[in-house]
């Protein structure tokens, strides 16, 4: 047997996030496939920090220095797709999937950044059609990959667990009931009718949240703090970045981390890496 190191990070801007460590953390944790969220950067940039060893996929948003994910990888793609939803509906800098060869199996890596939204404004209505087509998208990736998995910022707490301070944000854009409900079906008994969090009710579509599964009933770990006030200092976080396996990937997972740094002044983006081992051969 052997493992495969599998890591997500909003790094809020490749460029800023090496010029402030980040190059060091890579180098510790020795990641074999490492997913980025909001890269804004160029390709070129990515080729330049990250060095030669690494192949890698890059999908910018429409607008320069905007979002933009990438995923890099010690061993090269066999294909990956970009577009998700209707073709009028632009997803660019959000979604890119990579199938990776892995022992006799295949490996689809997805780098997800959902919108952050903000209630009654065109940008919530962006992400919920975001929303719609992930969900659209990881039903047939449930069915037709044995072995995928959906990381990255999603910008969504879909649980009370999940923020610290839950309470004062139920009506705020990342807790809104009807955004955890897409989670509740995401995440539900396969095929299985799902009661949703908002009062509806949808099928399951059987994914696992690895962070929840290896962490039990407790308050986070969160994943992301604000940059003001104290919130990093007192732990006020939210966990929005996952990893989202298919039922037979979940099964390998051997050990789930979340990176968060030792103290404020150290750490290089408001994110934290989430840190995933699989136990293989795969098949």
């Amino acid at each position: 047997m052997t493992t495969l190191r599998l890591a997500t990070v909003n790094v809020n801007g490749v460029r800023a996030a090496f010029r402030k460590g980040m190059g060091a953390w890579l180098t510790e944790r020795n990641v074999d496939i490492l997913a980025l969220q909001e890269v804004r950067a160029a390709t070129s940039d990515l080729e330049d920090l990250l060095g030669p060893e690494w192949n890698i996929l890059h999908d910018a948003a429409t607008a320069k220095g905007r979002a933009g994910v990438a995923i890099a990888s010690r061993g090269a793609a066999e294909i990956h797709r970009v577009a998700i939803g209707a073709d009028d509906f632009d997803t660019a800098g959000r979604w890119l999937e990579a199938d990776y060869r892995v022992g006799d199996a295949n490996l689809t890596v997805v780098s997800c950044y959902v919108h952050s939204g903000e209630v009654d404004t065109p940008k919530q209505e962006e992400k919920w059609k975001f929303l719609d087509a992930m969900e659209a998208r990881m039903a047939e990736l449930a069915r037709d990959h044995t072995f995928a998995t959906v990381v990255g910022d999603l910008n969504v707490g879909h649980r009370e667990l999940d923020i610290k301070n839950w309470k004062g944000n139920v009506k705020r854009a990342g807790f809104l009931p009807r955004e955890r409900a897409y989670f509740d079906r995401i995440l539900g008994a396969s095929g299985e009718t799902v009661e949703c969090v908002d009062g509806t009710s949808g099928t399951g579509l059987g994914w696992v949240d690895v962070g929840r599964a290896a962490a039990g009933e407790v308050p986070g770990p969160y994943t992301w703090w604000s940059w003001r006030g104290q919130a990093f200092d007192t732990d006020a976080g939210w966990r929005i970045d996952y990893h989202l396996d298919t039922p037979a990937l979940a099964a390998r997972v051997s050990n789930h981390a979340v990176d968060r740094a030792d103290a404020y002044d150290q750490r290089w983006s408001d994110h934290t890496p989430v840190v995933v081992d699989y136990t293989l051969p795969l098949a």
